[in-house]
């Protein structure tokens, strides 16, 4: 079983082709997919103006994130970083548990992206969308898209990142396009304090939404950098440059987005309240009120690209997801296999098969996201507790050191602690139980390898900390039992999550100084990478 040596063997048959462009390209490209399409509808319709301020949250939020793995990635680039870090500094269960969250979240991007594309273009293709979801001629097109995606990538990082490079620029100067558009020609000030005031539905409706109304989804696609960062050329200095960049201009975009919307939603539509609020093709049906007809035609045809590269750059990410998580030994070795192009041809073949379930039981783009975003708002925290560690072990080089990091760790932590938590019981008991699942499916792959129970000990901690936010959204406030009021759900939350914290990088630091050799290859791997001399640095 492959763990946490022999990753160089299995990683020398990538291509190191991602320059600083192409790296912004896969970032900026994930982020600006279908989720710039349809969140600020689903943001507003949750929570009305007050929408603004999730997107501020949710934004901060994933800067800090976003510093937590520009660190990870310049001190171990490596592809399928995301699901390797925590077996680095926690062992199998913790690695296993996060490893299988990225992969749930993240085999559903490309179906989602598919089905956005197929969303937008019921205005010209009647029959592939009607209610609330596809048709089953508008899950055939999903599919088709999905298998376009998979092909592009089939045949090298190289075409991967030319084609999405030019998509990538196509797709920001539209959404950008949209908002200037929309607030020079139909901004209603009014409707950001009519219609129930700037928060209608109380602080906890803005809250939630930033994991269920796409927040997290259209935020995360930066994760895509790091899980790429193995096929970057010189990635110390291009690696957090694309994951800082993608993260700032993607808040001002979206910020834009949305204020845009809130603008231009005309007075008869909000007749019911912002809850009544409802488009198939948001924006575009938005540009055609206005009588923008060519913005509104250019909007449906750029619903074909910006999802669709999006779905793209998804569908490399995930297949080096799947590489990790083999590489992990919780999915077969047989998929760190590479073809001739230096692809992991058989992830992507398995994030096809699965990422088709996703389609049938869940057949539009926000029924999806729904179910996804949570988890992937706790695949978060893992980065946080695995820098601390990196760097009290000693593994991390000096040079290779963010200044703050010692406080924004435990921010991004406790942050992404409290998205998790506002979302409401109903949806986050069926994230929870899912992600359940990689526990179990870890204790199999545990029993079945005769792997030492060390591999366990790093990992309780996140085994408690899952069950505590489960209980404590039972109990709290957004529709639980209401047995914590609010705001002291939150607090308590907040305080919970700062302990696990604590515990997790004890765990860590634990973990990794009781095995010195496997400290010691990864900084040379790390070094051999970047092309840097040996340096020998004190821990702390």
């Amino acid at each position: 079983m492959t763990g946490t040596r022999g990753t160089t063997r299995a990683d020398t048959g990538l291509r190191k082709d991602l320059g600083f462009w192409s790296l912004l390209a896969a970032g900026l490209g994930s982020v600006i997919g279908s989720g710039w399409l349809f969140s600020s509808l689903y943001a507003a319709q949750d929570a009305g103006p007050a929408a603004m301020l999730a997107w501020v949250i949710g934004g901060a939020l994933m800067l800090c994130v976003a510093l937590v793995f520009a660190e990870l990635g310049m001190a171990k680039p490596e592809s399928g970083g995301l699901v390797r870090y925590p077996m680095y500094s926690h062992g199998g269960l913790a690695a296993g548990i996060v490893g299988w969250a990225n992969w749930v979240s993240y085999v559903g991007n490309p179906p989602t992206e598919a089905a956005g594309v197929v969303q937008y273009a019921a205005a010209y293709l009647p029959g592939v969308y009607e209610g609330e979801q596809l048709t089953g001629a508008g899950v055939a097109l999903a599919v088709v898209l999905m298998a376009g995606f998979v092909a592009l990538n089939w045949f090298g990082v190289r075409l991967f990142a030319r084609s999405n490079t030019i998509i990538t620029a196509i797709k920001i100067l539209i959404p950008v396009t949209t908002v200037v558009l929309l607030v020079a020609s139909g901004f209603d000030s009014s409707n950001l304090t009519d219609h129930g005031g700037f928060a209608p539905y109380g602080w906890s409706g803005a809250l939630g939404s930033i994991a269920t109304a796409g927040m997290v989804f259209a935020y995360t696609g930066f994760r895509n950098v790091v899980e790429l960062s193995g096929e970057a050329r010189d990635p110390r200095r291009t690696v957090p440059r694309a994951l800082i960049t993608t993260i700032l201009v993607t808040i001002v975009l979206y910020l834009g987005l949305q204020l845009a919307f809130l603008g231009a939603v005309p007075a008869p539509a909000l007749l019911g309240g912002w809850h009544g609020v409802n488009f198939d093709s948001p924006f575009a049906d938005l540009a055609m009120v206005l009588g923008l007809t060519w913005l509104s035609w250019t909007l449906i045809a750029d619903s074909m690209i910006s999802p669709s590269g999006s779905g793209i750059v998804f569908t490399a990410a995930n297949a080096r997801n799947v590489f990790g998580l083999a590489k992990n030994g919780f999915f077969p070795s047989a998929l760190t296999a590479l073809n001739a192009r230096g692809v992991p041809a058989r992830a992507l073949a398995l994030n096809f098969v699965v990422g088709l379930a996703y389609l049938l039981p869940l057949p539009s783009w926000h029924s999806i996201i729904s179910v996804t975003g949570s988890i992937a708002a706790f695949t978060f925290q893992i980065g946080s507790v695995s820098l601390i560690a990196f760097r009290r072990s000693g593994l991390t080089r000096r040079d290779t050191r963010l200044r703050g990091m010692t406080v924004v760790a435990p921010v991004a932590f406790v942050v992404s602690s409290l998205i998790i938590f506002w979302v409401a019981w109903p949806k986050l008991r069926i994230a929870m139980a899912i992600t359940v699942i990689g526990v179990l499916v870890y204790v199999v792959v545990w029993l079945r390898s005769g792997r030492p129970a060390g591999q366990l000990a790093g990992g309780w901690w996140l085994v408690v900390y899952l069950a505590g936010i489960t209980l404590l959204s039972a109990l709290g406030s957004f529709d639980g039992a209401g047995l914590i009021p609010a705001p002291w759900d939150s607090v308590v939350v907040a305080v919970f999550a700062l302990a696990i914290y604590a515990w997790g990088v004890r765990s860590g630091v634990a973990h990794m100084l009781a095995r010195p050799e496997m400290v010691r290859d990864l900084r040379a791997e790390a070094d051999a990478d970047r092309g840097d001399a040996p340096e020998v640095t004190a821990a702390r």
